[in-house]
């Protein structure tokens, strides 16, 4: 565990030294990984870690360093260091610590830890691993290979301090399972995948869920074909929607605003999508990925709502875009060890709707449903959007039959207004996540 205290006095040595202002990171944790591949260990690591990070400001100059060296020489450095930079560096008006009325931590058990993570002991897990894998092997005999499966942990602290007052610190904890599994009938081969991830050990779907989730998925892409290039409906399966609130998150965090790097830039307060979108930013939920007590500048985490009802009615902020743009931070800094912080956000979500995936399907008389993207065709700054897919193709409400080697093209402006309906199953498995949805009409090329 961390002493507290070692943050609290490098910035009183910062301050003693000539800085004006300083905000310090300590953290810790130890991380785990073990992969395995056709029912034998192929990798295993196990790690620790501990470092510290100070950021100061000499007026309006700005140096930062960081060191793993945490004894009382190892700090004095990394002080003399961080200033050293910031003696060299322009100053930057906006460059600044939050106010310290801003600062804080939200009370509370967030449940962002847990013991029973540390209590599987190594053998388990990779015991674990192995049976997810193996899960899918025997679910059926075209399943005649695998790229592996993994499990994996982590558990550490953060402490931050600033020379505003501030000081805090949380602990937290995840683990995963995964497994993909390869498909062979005649000349079609095909993978997909499956995994489950928590806060707790005992959350974790089991491994043979998991391993039997990630066959069906790629069974059911044997055989792909073409389609011919159309303009028809395409429903986006919850893994797939929740890269699309990724491409709006891009758009609506500050430095992409300031930057005017943002087809969203300037429209606070107008229309941006469907009336059935609205999309939060959630830092405060227990136990989920993206909650913490405080942001990575000691500004409380809150929840902020982006789009209500497809009006766009605030960006994510971190103190200095919201200088920047002359507005007050969404407490959404975000950064590593060290250096200024960036925007991140909490747990950033498109609402739940009222519709099972079924009946959104069953409302599709030619469509596409897609499970996976390919390539990173989206550009923010202009909303355009073309990406490689493959799923299944839908006819008179039914999965007709499995296509790949397919693009879908549209532009995120046209795709947010033409959302028209969204499904009743939000899950979060990691920090970002949306229902199904259906986007009205987007080209599909083909042959």
């Amino acid at each position: 565990m961390i002493d507290q205290e070692l943050a609290a006095k490098t910035i009183q040595l910062a301050l003693d030294s000539g800085a004006t202002d300083a905000e310090c990171t300590v953290s810790e944790g130890e991380e785990f990984s073990a992969s395995v591949r056709m029912r034998s260990l192929e990798t295993l690591k196990d790690a620790g870690s501990r470092a510290a990070g100070l950021r100061v400001l000499v007026g309006q100059r700005v140096g930062s360093s960081y060191t793993s060296d945490l004894s009382a020489e190892g700090i004095r450095k990394m002080v003399e260091s961080a200033l050293q930079v910031a003696a060299i560096t322009s100053e930057d008006p906006y460059a600044g610590l939050p106010d310290a009325s801003e600062l804080g931590s939200l009370d509370g058990d967030l449940r962002l830890y847990s013991d029973d993570i540390q209590g599987i002991r190594t053998p388990e897990r990779i015991q674990q691993a192995l049976q997810a894998e193996e899960a899918a092997l025997t679910a059926d005999p075209r399943i005649t290979n695998s790229e592996g499966a993994s499990f994996d942990a982590y558990s550490g602290q953060r402490v931050f301090a600033n020379s505003r007052g501030f000081l805090g610190s949380y602990r937290t904890s995840s683990c995963s399972l995964s497994t993909t599994p390869v498909a062979k009938q005649g000349d079609s081969m095909e993978r997909d995948y499956w995994y489950s991830a928590a806060r707790s050990h005992s959350k974790l779907e089991s491994p043979e869920a998991i391993g039997k989730k990630a066959a069906e998925r790629t069974l059911r892409r044997l055989g792909a074909r073409k389609v011919a290039t159309q303009k028809v409906p395409v429903v986006f399966d919850p893994q797939m929607a929740r890269t699309l609130i990724g491409d709006i998150f891009d758009a609506i965090e500050g430095d992409a605003i300031y930057r005017k790097a943002s087809f969203l830039e300037g429209k606070l307060g107008e229309r941006v999508a469907s009336e059935l979108v609205t999309i939060i930013d959630d830092g405060t939920i227990p136990s989920l990925f993206g909650t913490s007590p405080f942001d990575d500048e000691g500004v409380p985490s809150r929840r902020t709502v982006v789009i209500e009802k497809g009006i766009l009615r605030s960006y994510l902020l971190n103190s200095y875009t919201a200088r920047k743009l002359g507005l007050k931070t969404t407490g959404n800094a975000a950064r590593g060890i060290t250096g200024n912080a960036s925007v991140g956000h909490g747990n950033l979500y498109l609402e739940n709707g009222d519709k099972s995936p079924d009946e959104i399907i069953r409302s599709i008389r030619n469509g596409l449903y897609v499970t996976e993207l390919i390539g990173s065709g989206v550009n923010t700054v202009t909303g355009d959007y073309s990406r490689g897919a493959a799923g299944l193709w839908i006819e008179n409400g039914e999965f007709a039959y499995p296509v790949s080697e397919i693009t879908i093209a549209s532009n995120l402006t046209n795709m947010l207004l033409d959302i028209e309906a969204k499904g009743s199953d939000l899950e979060f498995r990691t920090s970002v996540a949306s229902p199904t949805l259906v986007i009205r009409e987007m080209t599909v090329s083909g042959q």
